[in-house]
């Protein structure tokens, strides 16, 4: 999918509307929690103090990523909830969300680090991004993961 093909959003929660929300949040728990197997509290309590980028096609919800805001210097930025819509797969838009997202931590928090905690099957696909493992494996809700951070002088996509 090329870029035009898309546009990008990032808001608060408080800024969407009811049916926005619930299309986001029915496609983070139909992945996370359905799809995945995975029977774990998907409504965690972070989203009203993170920012929520999506891609958007039309009316339609491409992709979506949770952004934590550090709450002082030196604190993180943390990246969470990456998620492809099932119905859009298979058009690299994966790789559409990693960048807008990196691109948005960057603008709106110049100067921190960005971390974020990856399923380890996608080691992988974060390293093309600049990430590096800075953690062991360990279990999450079952699932092995690893704790990962954007080290800026590495060659991403």
């Amino acid at each position: 999918m090329a870029e035009a093909d898309y546009s990008v959003d990032v808001r608060t929660l408080d800024e969407f509307s009811p049916r926005e929300l619930y299309t986001m949040l029915k496609m983070r728990t139909d992945v996370f929690v359905v799809e995945q197997k995975c029977p774990y509290p998907e409504l965690d309590g972070a989203d009203p103090n993170t920012l929520h980028l999506r891609l958007l096609s039309g009316g339609a919800l491409l992709a979506s990523a949770r952004i934590g805001k550090p709450s002082k210097a030196g604190d993180p930025v943390v990246i969470g909830r990456v998620v492809v819509s099932p119905a859009h797969r298979g058009k690299r838009l994966g790789d559409a969300l990693m960048k807008e997202t990196i691109a948005a931590c960057e603008r709106l928090f110049s100067g921190h680090p960005i971390v974020l905690s990856a399923q380890s099957h996608l080691q992988r696909f974060y390293e093309a991004f600049g990430f590096m493992a800075v953690s062991e494996e360990y279990l999450e809700d079952d699932i092995p993961h690893i704790d990962m951070e954007r080290r800026l002088t590495a060659a991403a996509k």
